[in-house]
């Protein structure tokens, strides 16, 4: 009787043990068939602002409808943070710039470009934006020699990088400025990392964590010159004299300036250089979208319903704040891998 009454109780433990067993698998599927119903999408800090909410949310319609599944939107505050959530397949998708779309699909090769904004021909073969260098207004002529700006001036002063996965924010003007001083006989060791720092050329190193904090950085004044990109602060600044993009323009921040702007409003700064560079893709992982969901996005996109929605591509002279702005033909096209083949060869 005993030993009738222990089995029966060994049985028993395992029936207990085989249902919870039971209904943690059923809950582990149901929450994977949760994650499959959704796309979640990272955005890096420039395009997590408030102000972009709009542009945001219109995208995330589209994608949306083209796969029939719920949208989440995932705000970041740091870049590293969000290309890291498109690597370790936390996300599906993100808007990244060329250098982070570089180094997440060397850590992960998974990560495929869907989408480039075009140029105003309509495009890949204009598609480009640009990588400023930019000193406070009434500092200009600090910054040039023999009447020209010249890259000597910046030693030892306090400089602003965006995030060393930036693309225009740091690998670009990095390249530059590594390329000018190398040639010198005092920094012909300069190292990319050592950019990164105060000495051996600057006196200080600040990160903006985003085009909008590096700007701030230069126009609170902690910082002597900044670098940053014309699109990530064309909702914030107006030119106020020359030409968009062309160095010796003067900018000035809107009086009715978003934050973080909001603080410097009036302020004005002078480019001292502008490069171009790549425009930032829409990258997905694919193996967390798949193949079937990454054509529909691809086709979606790329559409001429896309190409001429106002919510997306926005007209420039709305006055509205937007992701992208409709000035000719731009829209999105499709882009390789290997179209990113000039910013990896500043490696």
């Amino acid at each position: 009787m005993k030993k009738t009454l222990i089995k029966f109780g060994v049985l028993l433990l395992l029936a207990v043990f085989a249902v919870g067993c039971s209904k943690g698998n059923a809950s582990s599927e149901k929450e994977e068939a949760e994650v499959d119903d959704v796309i979640d999408v990272v955005w890096y800090p420039n395009e997590s602002g408030e102000d972009l909410k709009s542009s945001r949310d219109e995208i995330g319609r589209v994608i949306a409808d083209a796969t029939g599944k719920k949208v989440e939107h995932h705000l970041t505050t740091d870049y590293a943070i969000a290309i890291e959530t498109l690597v370790n397949n936390n996300a599906d998708v993100a808007f990244m710039g060329a250098q982070g779309y570089i180094e997440a699909n060397k850590s992960n090769d998974a990560i495929q470009p869907i989408v480039v904004p075009t140029g105003p021909s309509g495009t890949l073969d204009d598609a480009v934006y640009h990588s400023w260098l930019a000193v406070n207004v009434d500092d200009q002529e600090n910054y040039k020699k023999d009447g020209e700006y010249s890259l000597d001036t910046i030693a030892d002063k306090k400089f602003s990088f965006v995030s060393n996965s930036s693309t225009s924010g740091f690998k670009v003007p990095s390249a530059s400025i590594l390329a000018h001083f190398t040639e010198q006989e005092e920094y012909k060791d300069l190292t990319e990392e050592d950019l990164m720092e105060g000495g051996p050329l600057f006196s200080q190193v600040l990160f903006g964590n985003s085009h909008q904090g590096s700007a701030v950085n230069l126009l609170d004044g902690n910082a002597d010159v900044a670098a940053f990109c014309d699109t990530c602060v064309e909702n914030y600044v107006e030119v106020a004299e020359g030409e968009e993009n062309k160095e010796g323009s003067v900018y000035k921040v809107k009086d009715d300036a978003a934050q973080p702007f909001n603080k410097v409003a009036g302020k004005e700064f002078t480019l001292m250089s502008v490069t171009p560079v790549l425009n930032a893709p829409f990258a997905a992982n694919m193996d967390t979208l798949g193949e079937e969901d990454f054509k529909k996005l691809q086709e979606a996109l790329s559409a001429d319903e896309v190409a001429n929605n106002e919510g997306i591509f926005v007209p420039e002279d709305s006055g509205e704040s937007a992701l992208f702005f409709k000035t000719d033909k731009e829209r999105f096209a499709p882009a390789e891998d290997k179209w990113f083949d000039p910013i990896r060869e500043l490696q």
